[in-house]
């Protein structure tokens, strides 16, 4: 009689362990298949393929002023900043580069009000 007192409690513990075990298993990461690791299946934070380098420079330019003003609750308007003002190229690439990152300024924007989470950070 006295080892049934000891097997009972020994009995139930091993119980809770177990399903303790089989829910850490269950949880355990699943891989996540390639097309679901991207919210947006477009790569919003891309440049067009099609993008001289002037324009893609300008594009991730935009994408960084559109972060910056979210993160800190500003007037959206890629016009505003010097970066768009005053871009860092010369002759014909400045009106590529600010074609860039109004495009990138707009898309990242439209991702960050619309679309997703709001963590403000980063998405690469």
């Amino acid at each position: 009689m006295k080892n049934i007192k000891w097997i009972a409690p020994s009995l139930l513990a091993l119980c809770i362990a177990s399903t303790g075990a089989l829910k850490a298993s269950a949880h355990e990461a699943q891989p996540v298949p390639m097309a679901a690791q991207y919210q947006d299946h477009d790569h919003w934070d891309q440049p067009p393929s099609g993008y001289r380098e002037a324009q893609q420079r300008g594009y991730h330019e935009g994408v960084e002023a559109a972060r910056h003003d979210f993160s800190e609750h500003r007037h959206a308007d890629a016009d505003d900043h010097d970066m768009y003002k005053h871009p860092p190229v010369d002759g014909d690439a400045r009106n590529d580069f600010r074609e860039g990152f109004r495009e990138g300024y707009r898309r990242a924007m439209d991702h960050m009000k619309n679309d997703h989470d709001h963590d403000d950070q980063p998405h690469f």
